[in-house]
């Protein structure tokens, strides 16, 4: 009997135990956390710092390491402290370039809250290069940053090419004297004149005109020239591209279009005259008349006139390629000119004048 009773009263003592934990009852007791155990941060790059897992690759207060804080100013990038800027509420990159300026990048050491602007001559875009915070087609040689054409200070055959170098000069065929539809004056020539005469402009050209008054005793005269075209102690050829629209017939030593390839202010003296090119209506022939050649000069067209002279001053004048003259003992003084180089009565001419140019060797 006392067996089955001490049966009994376990099973109601456990019966009430779970009648105890329903839900109307209060909660039952939980096990709390064995301390004992550490906590396990098992993700690549993140360790436990301070009793939590925390990304040692990007968190500024453990970069790299616990405990391992970056400046102010700085982040965490790959473990390492790196440098930023504030621009524009956004957060920058050290050395990050500016999307809207390729002349401007990120240089907190200069400033964190401004883009800071390339020296000039740094590359930016091919072909370019920056100057004054603006990437633009230019040259920085030597230092010294050239615009596009520019020459070279110190060889005029030499020129800013930025699609071709931005670092070196870039060689040229030829030296542009005149500029046919661009003001003369600003290019370096210089008119000698006597009325009536006038100089006009097309769009790629000069014009030049004499006349003579009716009964007048002498003649306009319009003749423009250049002084240092080209270093008379070397050879040279010279381009003149012109057309003869009309011309009168020349006397010795005179002539209504004239190519001279030395010039002695203010009216040529005789050594300039003797060795002038004149151009006729039909002919081409040097001034004191001790050469000449049939040629249409007249005919509407434009030619090439090249005066060369080489290093036993030895001159050549060719139209379009084809010699027709030559000459020895050419004397130069740098100096060139063309148009009309007379007074004379009825010794006219009118020419257009292309472009004017001092070939490279």
């Amino acid at each position: 009997m006392l067996s089955i009773r001490s049966t009994a009263l376990s099973c109601l003592v456990v019966f009430g135990f779970v009648a105890g934990c329903g839900d109307t009852s209060p909660p039952c007791p939980v096990d709390t956390p064995d301390a004992s155990v550490p906590v396990m941060c098992n993700s690549v790059g993140v360790e436990l710092c301070g009793g939590s897992c925390v990304s040692i690759e990007s968190d500024p207060k453990h970069c790299g390491g616990c405990d391992k804080a970056c400046a102010t100013g700085e982040a965490c990038e790959g473990g390492v402290c790196v440098a930023l800027c504030q621009i524009d509420g956004k957060q920058v990159a050290a050395g990050a370039v500016n999307a809207a300026n390729s002349c401007e990048q990120c240089t907190p050491a200069t400033s964190a809250t401004a883009w800071t602007q390339h020296a000039d001559g740094t590359p930016c875009n091919p072909g370019q290069v920056c100057s004054a915070g603006v990437c633009s087609p230019k040259c920085f040689i030597d230092g010294v940053v050239y615009a596009a054409d520019v020459p070279n200070p110190a060889n005029a055959c030499e020129t800013c090419v930025p699609a071709t170098s931005t670092t070196q000069w870039t060689a040229r065929a030829s030296v542009p004297l005149l500029v046919g539809g661009e003001d003369i004056t600003a290019q370096g020539w210089t008119t000698i004149s006597q009325t009536p005469n006038t100089l006009t402009y097309g769009a790629d050209y000069v014009r030049l005109e004499t006349s003579t008054n009716s009964g007048g005793r002498t003649s306009g005269q319009l003749l423009i020239t250049r002084a240092n075209s080209l270093d008379a102690t070397k050879p040279f050829k010279i381009h003149v591209t012109m057309q003869v629209e009309s011309v009168s017939t020349h006397n010795s030593l005179d002539s209504g279009a004239a190519i001279l390839g030395s010039f002695t202010s203010p009216f040529g003296n005789s050594t300039d005259r003797s060795q002038m090119i004149y151009l006729d209506n039909g002919a081409i022939g040097w001034a004191d008349d001790t050469q000449s050649a049939a040629f249409p000069v007249t005919d509407g067209a434009y030619h090439v006139y090249e005066l060369a002279v080489d290093a036993a001053k030895v001159a050549t004048v060719s139209i379009d390629g084809v010699a027709k003259l030559t000459r020895n003992n050419f004397m130069a003084n740098g100096t060139i000119a063309i148009g009309d180089q007379t007074n004379d009565p009825n010794i006219d001419g009118a020419v257009r004048i292309k472009s004017v140019e001092r070939l490279c060797p």
